[in-house]
Formats: C-alpha cells, sequence, structure tokens
C-alpha cells in the first residue's frame, strides 16, 4: 500500500521559465500554496483513519453558515472558502492550529499534484479521442469528422460499454506524479513546479509529497 504523505493546498497561478544554475531554460508552473491551518484531526480510534483537515482561501465568517462558522471556529486560525482532508499513516505531533507551509517541501522533491483539468465542453471523437476521421473524398459527405460505425449486427445487437465516442471532454479530477520541485519560495508563500500540472489558471491544486 503507497505511503500516505503530508500535502498542502494551493492555487496555481500560471506558467513561465526560470534559469537553472547552468543556465538553462526551465519552464515552471508557479503554485501560491498555504498558509494552510489544521482544522481538524482524524484519528484511528474515533474516526476509523487518521487525516488531517486543513483550510485555504480565507474568507469573512459572515459568508459561512452557523454550522461551518462552529466547526471553523473550534481551530481558532480564521474561516476559510476550502477544507480538504489529507489522509495519513499517523496524525502524531500534529494540532489543531497548527499551520502547514510550503516549508514541507525542499527543491528536487518529487511529489504529486491532483486539479480539475480544463473542460472543453462537448467535443467529437476526433478531438476527444484522435480517431483519423473519415476519408477527405471519394464520396464521403457531412460526415468527415464522425466516429464511423459504433455498433454489431443482430449480435450482440447493441452498443457495448466503454465506446470511445463524443461527449463530454475536461473538467474531470487529474493527478500528476512524479513532478519535480524546481524552488521553493517561503517568504512569499510559491512553490515552483518543473513543467505543467493539471487546470486552468487560478485553479485550485493539492500538492502531496510523493509516497
Amino acid at each position: 500500500m503507497a505511503k500516505k504523505t503530508l500535502g498542502i493546498i494551493g492555487r496555481k497561478l500560471g506558467m513561465t521559465r526560470v534559469f537553472s544554475d547552468d543556465g538553462s531554460v526551465v519552464p515552471v508552473t508557479v503554485i501560491a500554496a498555504g498558509p494552510c491551518p489544521v482544522m481538524q484531526i482524524r484519528t484511528q480510534e474515533k474516526d476509523g483513519y487518521a487525516a488531517l483537515q486543513i483550510g485555504f482561501d480565507a474568507r469573512e465568517e459572515k459568508d459561512l453558515n452557523k454550522p461551518e462558522r462552529g466547526h471553523q471556529a473550534k481551530a481558532g486560525k480564521g474561516f476559510y472558502n476550502v477544507l480538504r482532508e489529507i489522509r495519513l499513516d499517523s496524525t502524531e505531533g500534529y494540532e489543531a492550529g497548527q499551520d502547514i507551509t510550503v516549508e514541507i517541501f525542499v527543491p528536487g522533491d518529487k511529489i504529486k499534484v491532483t486539479g480539475t483539468s480544463i473542460g472543453k465542453g462537448f467535443q467529437g471523437p476526433m478531438k476527444r479521442h484522435g480517431f483519423g476521421g473519415l476519408r477527405a473524398t471519394h464520396g464521403t459527405e457531412k460526415a468527415h469528422r464522425s466516429g464511423g460505425s459504433i455498433g454489431h449486427n443482430t449480435e450482440p445487437g447493441k452498443v457495448m460499454k466503454g465506446k470511445k465516442m463524443a461527449g463530454h471532454m475536461g473538467a474531470r479530477t487529474v493527478t500528476c506524479i512524479n513532478l519535480e520541485i524546481f524552488d521553493v519560495r517561503p517568504e512569499n508563500n510559491l512553490i515552483l513546479v518543473k513543467g505543467q500540472v493539471p487546470g486552468h489558471r487560478n485553479g485550485l491544486v493539492m500538492i502531496r509529497k510523493q509516497g
């Protein structure tokens, strides 16, 4: 079983490029992450699993309903738009109100980043699945980008489950693994990740150490 590792919530600011020590250009994604206070601690004895609930993106108390205010007030760290649980092997050493910051990472760390991919709406099979399309000549009319036949004859007489067809593309939860941290800037709560991460600009991401 994979090790359950600590993580932090962040917001993808966009991509840029930086220079490494040898002068080469490195494309990076800039993520503003944390500080994320521990809002609640789940334990194996009480809840059946070990996890930390952390908060991100501060908001005003008046914007929350009464149950949300009561729950978040217990940690004494303010009020937040986003609450997420991070499952751990053990929660020993953590306490409510403790801040999780970008300093849990160092340059060179391998991480996995989870976000919501950019939604593309309803797309045809060529864009969605990379189909080649029908012939562009010899009588093909108004069907050049269609998916072709989708079923069988009398047996089994139905469209099989999982058939690649047109449909909603993107807007799914995606996790990229084995990404590398290029730099950590605690003074600005920034993490620079080599390459790209899922999601659009200003989208929420979860950054966890690679187990």
